[in-house]
């Protein structure tokens, strides 16, 4: 999961291949990729991460590439470039408007380019870069992934442990919510909030994640968002086997700390946290879960929403997430999700999985039933995979969304 961790590995193991020249660390460098197709349809509903609905009915194709380039090792020294573009030719009024904060953004954006240096068990990353740690996270699951510009640093020296420092200036979103695709600048998204201040300082996060004990990852997170939330995260996680039986047990604990600023400007409790836990199975391709997880009762200002669960799209770690939905942070509520999907092959699954969310705080209920499914080609056509996911939002949500995705890795 952590992208900088594979970065790091990536560094170590390939400096028998390292350039002799700054021509052959440029000649030598690699070059990857994904050509991807999406379809979004959706049918009404109020609870869908990234957009309202208004009771209306929409559907949106994009086209996207996404072209990376790495050099090999030149002293320990790299460089990193990715590129991404979107479109989507055949958008209405109705989709443009739908679908403007998320998957309408037409145009081209360079995401990625940092010189990365690694000596030993460490690693420093300066630049444009994905970012993939548990508090400051860019996030796959839109046409467009979002990006930082900042700094990073790994290391990996203690036994069975992983350390992250890493501070930020600018976030690229996906889109800039007028039909272009996002651009780096100092507004950044605060996880699953729909909360997007200006961070004229930044942001910095640390983090350990540690594997000393077979099976039990311990995870540990900060992050400031400068002058407006300070965010802590826990997590134990822990996964056996008993023959063909496995199993899992997971918690985590998350807290925010706002800014004085923030309270005198915007009113409600300085702070706010929450707690989940989560219990999986699997048994020879049957794998399942159930997960529940609780706010606290806190009165954060309406103008923040609710608990900030990191910053970036992708830093939404909550155990009761539904399939297409966000996660729900809101204050005094409890939510439950259960998950069971089966392996076909080695390259096929397909599930379904039940999120009921009660908010006390405004006395509504959520219910989100979906089902899914994915398969991954081999021979000729290996890297192409195709997704399809339904999504019914029940109860004080109400509305339905249909993802399908293609998406080639070279």
């Amino acid at each position: 999961k952590l992208s900088l961790a594979a970065i790091v590995v990536a560094g170590l193991t390939s400096s028998s291949f390292a350039a002799d020249t700054l021509a052959d660390a440029f000649k030598n460098g690699k070059v990857n990729g994904e050509l991807k197709a999406y379809y979004f349809a959706n049918d009404g509903g109020d609870l869908n991460k990234g957009g309202d609905r208004g009771g209306d009915k929409d559907s949106i194709f994009t086209t996207g590439i996404l072209l990376g380039y790495k050099t090999a090792p030149l002293y320990g020294f790299t460089l990193g470039l990715t590129a991404q573009g979107s479109a989507s030719p055949f958008a209405d009024k109705g989709a443009k408007a739908d679908y403007s904060s998320y998957e309408y953004g037409s145009g081209a954006v360079l995401s990625e380019s940092y010189i990365a240096y690694t000596l030993g068990k460490t690693t420093a990353m300066v630049g444009r870069m994905f970012l993939d740690t548990p508090l400051v996270a860019t996030s796959g699951s839109k046409m467009t992934k979002d990006a930082f510009e900042g700094a990073a640093i790994i290391n990996t020296d203690l036994p069975n442990t992983t350390l992250i420092a890493g501070y930020v200036q600018k976030h690229q979103d996906r889109t800039d919510g007028n039909g272009n695709i996002g651009e780096f600048s100092k507004t950044f998204g605060l996880g699953s909030v729909g909360f997007r201040p200006e961070l004229k300082d930044g942001g910095y996060t640390l983090a350990a994640i540690n594997k000393s004990v077979p099976g039990l990852t311990l995870t540990a997170a900060y992050a400031n968002a400068i002058d407006i939330v300070q965010i802590a995260y826990a997590e134990a996680a822990y996964e056996g086997k008993a023959g063909e039986f496995g199993y899992s047990v997971a918690g985590q604990y998350y807290y925010n700390s706002f800014d004085d600023k923030v309270i005198a400007a915007l009113g409600g409790d300085d702070t706010i946290n929450a707690y989940g836990l989560k219990l999986g199975a699997s048994f020879k391709g049957l794998n399942g879960y159930v997960a529940y997880a609780q706010v606290s009762d806190d009165a954060v200002s309406s103008t923040i929403g609710g608990l900030v669960s990191g910053l970036g799209n992708g830093a939404d770690l909550l155990y009761t997430s539904p399939v297409i939905g966000g996660a729900y942070y809101g204050p005094d509520s409890k939510s439950y999700a259960v998950d069971l999907n089966y392996d076909i092959t080695a390259a096929a699954n397909v599930g379904a999985r039940y999120v009921e969310v009660k908010n006390d705080f405004d006395s509504e209920k959520y219910s989100f039933t979906s089902v899914y499914g994915y398969y991954k080609f081999e021979a000729a056509l290996k890297g192409l995979k195709v997704g399809v996911e339904y999504e019914d939002k029940g109860k004080d949500a109400d509305g339905q969304d249909l993802w399908v995705k293609a998406g080639y890795k070279f």
